[in-house]
């Protein structure tokens, strides 16, 4: 009976050792691009994956819009958040969120879209115009658009609708002349949609969005995910998941990788909900 005793409280031990060193779930975060409908059915298959791997309970988050998906990176409220890379710069110096990982073989590019049937073929035929923005920090979508135009001084009007996908939608049905974006929303936006959408620009390529973790997670909990994602990118099984997010996989990353980013100094723009 002794021994028996003995076997099951080293039983329970072991057990309890097992468990993930985080008490309560952990929240996945990503910043709000589309509908929270259709971000959750992309994003929960690889949410998923991860949990399973590491045996961490992990929620699906994102917000109403940028603005609060801003603040609340701002407040630390995210343990793992998918953010731009404008996003990344800011709250690595401010709420000492930490790089984690990001798109494998993958730039960043910002476009400009118009209505297929537009009058307008060059920039230049901006000039004047209402264009339409998801938010004033989305970085490749509306940062580096809008720096772009600015350059060439092209005098515009910016109006922000939340989401790429307002933007795409306000675009293709006539409440703006053009709409900034980027290539990876714009495919994934309704057929119907993006196929009365052309491309009247695009920028050069810069590091692309962050998987970054909260600066209170345990460095094992960070091995942990980063593990899982490395895994999922070279599980063949399951590269639905990947296509799912328009990923073909993930790399480890460090701070530094942002430093392209950093070099543009927007890091230093004022912005009223940050």
């Amino acid at each position: 009976m002794a021994w028996l005793s003995r076997f099951a409280l080293l039983s329970l031990l072991v057990g309890v050792c097992a468990l993930p060193t985080n008490a309560k779930p952990l929240t996945f975060a990503v910043v709000p691009q589309q509908s929270a409908k259709k971000m959750a059915e992309t994003w929960q298959p690889l949410i998923d994956y991860v949990s399973n791997y590491t045996g961490f309970e992990i929620d699906f988050k994102t917000a109403k819009d940028i603005p609060t998906f801003e603040a609340n990176l701002a407040d630390g409220k995210y343990d793992i958040a998918y953010m731009n890379p404008y996003h990344f710069v800011v709250f690595n110096e401010s709420a000492n969120y930490r790089a984690l990982a990001r798109q494998r073989d993958k730039e960043i590019r910002g476009l400009l879209v118009v209505h297929k049937d537009s009058p307008i073929r060059s920039l230049d035929d901006l000039s004047g115009t209402e264009v339409a923005f998801p938010a004033p920090a989305a970085f490749a979508a509306t940062i580096i658009t809008s720096a772009h135009l600015r350059m060439k001084s092209i005098a515009f009007v910016p109006r922000y609708v939340n989401s790429h996908d307002s933007v795409y939608l306000a675009v293709q049905r006539g409440f703006f002349n053009a709409g900034g974006g980027i290539v990876r929303t714009l495919n994934s936006s309704p057929d119907d949609v993006k196929q009365d959408l052309r491309v009247l620009w695009k920028s050069k390529g810069y590091t692309p969005h962050a998987i970054a973790t909260h600066p209170n997670m345990a460095l094992a909990d960070r091995q942990a995910i980063l593990n899982a994602l490395l895994a999922l990118s070279n599980d063949t099984s399951k590269s639905w998941i990947l296509k799912g997010i328009g990923f073909n996989g993930f790399i480890a990353s460090n701070d530094s990788d942002w430093d392209d980013v950093r070099a543009l100094g927007i890091a230093s723009l004022s912005r009223p909900h940050l």
